[in-house]
């Protein structure tokens, strides 16, 4: 379960392929809902706050995860070591902020996530049209951070492993 010397364990694999596969449904979904008609947005808009609490757990738990656990060595030069800190940092607070801003942005239109219609969540602020607008600029923004930094951790992914051809991917796959 734990990190090794040279490899991530199983927990730190678990929360980075399920973080991701989830994101490889949300970033698409929000997509699609923004430009649905008005009498076509609840469903999918319910779905992706759902989606959006789930990614928030997980974000939360992964971070825990990561605070307790070594991370295996990587040999880079330092400032390479620096840029994958930075960037694992960026990923780790948007992952967990994204949600967070939805859920307040919801609350501020009076329409706080209720878990795939199963359990309601309180609202992080009283509702407030007047600031909705300003609340989903900031989600917007957020997203387009988290697809820069998505993109950069998928350049130096293929960078590592098909130009340097090192190890830095292989440990972090299933089974590497």
């Amino acid at each position: 379960m734990s990190n090794s010397a040279n490899t991530f364990g199983t927990g730190r694999k678990f929360f980075h392929w399920v973080i991701a596969g989830v994101l490889l449904i949300q970033i698409p979904l929000a997509w699609y809902m923004v430009d649905l008609p008005l009498a076509e947005k609840a469903g999918p808009y319910n779905l992706h706050k759902s989606i959006g609490i789930v990614l928030l757990a997980l974000g939360v738990a992964r971070l825990i995860w990561a605070l307790f656990s070594k991370r295996p060595k990587l040999v880079a030069p330092w400032y390479e070591k620096a840029l994958s800190k930075v960037s694992q940092a960026v990923l780790y607070l948007l992952i967990c902020l994204m949600p967070l801003s939805g859920w307040i942005m919801s609350s501020a239109a009076g329409f706080p996530p209720k878990i795939f219609g199963l359990v309601q969540l309180p609202p992080l602020m009283a509702a407030d049209e007047s600031r909705v607008e300003g609340f989903v600029q900031m989600h917007e923004i957020q997203s387009y951070i988290l697809l820069t930094a998505l993109a950069l951790h998928l350049i130096g992914a293929i960078r590592h492993h098909f130009l340097l051809k090192d190890d830095v991917v292989k440990r972090m796959l299933p089974g590497g």
